[in-house]
């Protein structure tokens, strides 16, 4: 029987790798706003140039949220762009004027993710921004 052999493309599996990291810290940042009493609106929205990792809604307010991972919440936090944090405005935004009516309060988080699934949220990045 012939051999298979199979080439393996590490920057193919990095990427792999990053992805599936990202969707396992999202899925740690979900179970954090559940525990608090938020719900889940939407997932990796797009709009406006931008993708919106998790939206959900806590009451009345709509919390827009970008999610960072790293072995520490200090690397985490440097991987935020205040570039990227203004497209996710502009996509907030839009996200917001698609639900019809007078546009409810907002906010855009950041959650950190730590190497051990710890979270650390920094509430309200847009007022810095």
């Amino acid at each position: 029987m012939a051999e298979v052999l199979e080439f393996r493309n590490p920057r193919v599996d990095r990427g792999r790798c990053a992805y599936l990291s990202g969707l396992a810290a999202e899925e740690t940042v979900v179970r954090h706003y559940d525990r608090l009493g938020a719900e889940v609106m939407h997932c990796r929205f797009r709009g406006a140039g931008a993708e919106i990792d998790l939206i959900f809604r806590e009451g009345a307010t709509l919390v827009f949220v970008e999610v960072k991972a790293a072995p520490t919440f200090d690397q985490a936090a440097h991987r935020v762009r205040w570039s990227q944090l203004h497209r996710i405005m502009r996509a907030a935004e839009a996200y917001a004027a698609q639900q019809g009516g007078l546009p409810p309060p907002m906010r855009i988080d950041v959650a950190l993710v730590d190497g051990q699934g710890m979270v650390q949220i920094l509430e309200n990045v847009s007022m810095a921004a």
